[in-house]
């Protein structure tokens, strides 16, 4: 087996687009654009190395997202403990697959594919006695950069299953209270002190965090969880971060198996608060090991779950 370090990285390319992803952790590493001068125009803030990352800059959340409340849920009538590694408090975190060394397949030009597997033996005593299978895909077109993945239920029992992304935006401006951003959520979901659910989803409507048309960002500190998402007529929602002067958009377009988006403006991150805004693709809202019918998956034996989120830089006059 190729051993895979946290600095191994690989570039895509189509036409003008770049994107550096890793087999660490399935990363999307950077995005961006060459323009006519040759100047790199970053559409996703980004890092090289492994010891660059800041945030959870582009890391896959599997299999679940977010946070769970002491690292505790049940499932199936079972009782479960999941380490607890957030910083914030005594929660776990993002799931498993984001600092372990993924298999790399089907390597082209423009695009690259991940490959992983948990096995129940090895995760039973950390609180997921699951096996699954997964995979990421990555791939520049015309269209832009899209994001597919797929896990697949390997294990002899159902396995509640979620799954993220974390990558962050930049529209060039120096700190995201530049840009406007447009969220298509008509709810979020209630966090306590240590950023965990109460069990409560609260409507948008006449609140501060309605972001369903464009507005600026300013000072507002987001760390929200949004769901009950608006979705066009093929099922798809889009959230988007905008910088009116330069004329610059983003689209992040998810289809029908993300039932949530966290919007997060980076505010601890240490060495570069505010620097971006993570628009974070989720099947499922946090904590929804706790709350399945908040989007979580139950996966039955042989079953496969796939969905993809999409990113389009455009520039309007």
């Amino acid at each position: 087996m190729t051993l895979v370090r946290p600095d191994t990285e690989l570039t895509l390319s189509h036409h003008d687009q770049r994107a550096v992803v890793s087999p660490w952790g399935a990363s999307l590493r950077r995005y961006f654009c060459i323009d006519a001068a040759g100047e790199e125009i970053d559409i996703v803030w980004g890092y090289s190395g492994g010891s660059g990352k800041r945030g959870g800059q582009g890391d896959v959340l599997i299999p679940f997202p977010g946070r769970i409340g002491d690292g505790r849920y049940s499932f199936d009538g079972q009782r479960f403990q999941l380490e607890c590694n957030d910083k914030e408090g005594p929660n776990a975190i993002h799931g498993f697959v984001r600092s372990l060394s993924w298999q790399v397949q089907d390597v082209h030009a423009n695009k690259v594919t991940f490959e992983i597997r948990l096995d129940a033996e090895t995760y039973a005593g950390r609180g997921y006695p699951f096996s699954l299978a997964i995979s990421v895909l990555y791939q520049l077109d015309a269209s832009g950069l899209s994001c597919a993945f797929t896990v697949q239920n390997i294990g002899q029992q159902a396995a509640p299953v979620g799954v993220g992304f974390h990558p962050y935006f930049t529209v060039g401006t120096s700190v995201i209270d530049e840009a406007e951003v447009q969220i298509p959520g008509a709810a979020s979901v209630e966090f306590n002190e240590q950023l965990v659910p109460t069990g409560k989803v609260l409507s948008v409507t006449g609140t501060p965090w309605d972001y369903r048309r464009f507005r600026g960002i300013g000072r507002q500190r987001f760390n929200h969880c949004y769901v009950q998402l608006e979705r066009d007529a093929q099922g798809m929602a889009t959230a988007s971060l905008r910088h009116s002067a330069s004329g610059r958009v983003i689209d992040i377009t998810m289809d029908p198996a993300f039932s949530a988006v966290v919007v997060y403006t980076g505010d601890a991150i240490a060495d570069a608060p505010r620097a971006a805004l993570a628009i974070e693709p989720m099947t499922c809202a946090s904590d929804a090991f706790n709350h399945p019918d908040w989007g979580l998956k139950r996966l039955v034996p042989g079953e496969t779950f796939s969905g993809r989120y999409a990113v389009r830089h455009r520039v309007i006059s």
